[in-house]
């Protein structure tokens, strides 16, 4: 069975293996290979990066999710450029006090760059070792995780730690897969509990899957001299750091009157843009709708132009009047990408 080639296995560089690292997590392998051969070519070395603008670090994460992670990577950066003079640590005890690195990624940057004697659970190994010590329990639990976490470690051999790692995640993405797992290929089925006893389709048991919120938002394309108001989300919101058209939750009762053109939703859709941005606007037509899902809510978005009548907005850096042809520049959440691109800011 052959092993994928995939562009961070061929290389030791513990900032390339970071980066990856980072990216993969809840994003595929197959989308995650342009993006992250995008971002090594925009900051080759962690001074790059560390040295680089928070929001060209954003708009090369534009699209990829959990933006989190993007903001983490920057924060890690300067840190090892500062405390540590640009050298990864090999530890992964040590790795773990950088932001936005936990256990796994610690494991994973020791044992692939520096052959640390680390062991990793991931989404892969999680389900392989649930398998082969035929563990009927939770293995998402605090026992669970403590039991596989310590597997992980027994099963390391002296040296090559790095390459057993990826062979044994490789063997969970490719044979151990999480429906119908391709037992009679598998060079561990001997020692696997789970296919001695046919359980391996019921092993791990499935998480839960969490209740899908329903919810309805408007975004409001505020238009000023041939210019779009962009503000920058805040922290507490989602996708911080990320630049979209005003946006807001709508309320029940709004939602119950058709969400049409009726004046009476367009007369609210001003006012909640007033208190949101300062502007006085004329809310016009519905441009378009489309939903999308975000963690564990489903959002139906309206999608709405206003013309600006008054007002300015409140003296801060966190807006901008930008004209279509310029969106492109911009770092925008994906829905106000689609938005931006129907306003004729063909990017």
């Amino acid at each position: 069975h052959h092993a994928r080639d995939l562009p961070w296995r061929r290389t030791r560089d513990p900032y390339a293996v970071w980066i990856s690292e980072i990216m993969l997590q809840q994003t595929t392998v197959t989308a995650v290979i342009p993006y992250y051969e995008r971002f090594l070519a925009a900051f080759p070395t962690v001074f790059a990066l560390a040295a680089a603008d928070e929001h060209d670090v954003l708009k090369l994460w534009e699209g990829l999710g959990y933006y989190s992670r993007g903001r983490n990577l920057h924060k890690a950066a300067r840190v090892i450029v500062e405390k540590y003079r640009g050298e990864f640590p090999s530890d992964a005890v040590e790795l773990q006090g950088l932001p936005g690195i936990g256990r796994y990624t610690a494991g994973a940057i020791a044992s692939f760059a520096f052959d640390t004697r680390a062991p990793i659970v991931e989404a892969n190994t999680l389900r392989l070792y649930s398998r082969l010590l035929g563990y009927r329990g939770d293995p998402r639990s605090t026992a669970g995780q403590q039991l596989l976490w310590d597997f992980a470690g027994r099963v390391l051999p002296a040296s090559d730690c790095g390459r057993v790692n990826q062979a044994l995640m490789e063997l969970g993405a490719t044979v151990c897969t999480p429906s119908d797992p391709q037992c009679p290929a598998c060079p561990l089925q001997r020692d696997c509990i789970a296919f001695r006893s046919g359980a391996q389709h019921d092993i791990p048991v499935p998480k839960p899957r969490p209740a899908v919120t329903q919810v309805v938002e408007a975004a409001i394309a505020v238009r000023r001299n041939g210019r779009y108001l962009l503000r920058q989300r805040q922290p507490n919101e989602r996708w911080a750091g990320l630049w979209d058209f005003p946006r807001f939750e709508l309320s029940r009762g709004e939602e119950s009157k058709k969400l049409g053109n009726t004046d009476s939703v367009r007369a609210e859709l001003s006012q909640r843009l007033a208190e949101l941005t300062g502007l006085n606007a004329a809310v016009e037509t519905l441009v378009t709708e489309f939903s999308h899902s975000v963690t564990r809510y489903r959002i139906r978005l309206l999608c709405f132009q206003a013309d600006c009548r008054s007002g300015s907005v409140q003296r801060s850096e966190t807006s901008q009047w930008v004209r279509p042809s310029e969106f492109g520049a911009v770092a925008l959440s994906v829905s106000g990408r689609r938005f931006a691109r129907l306003l004729g800011g063909q990017t």
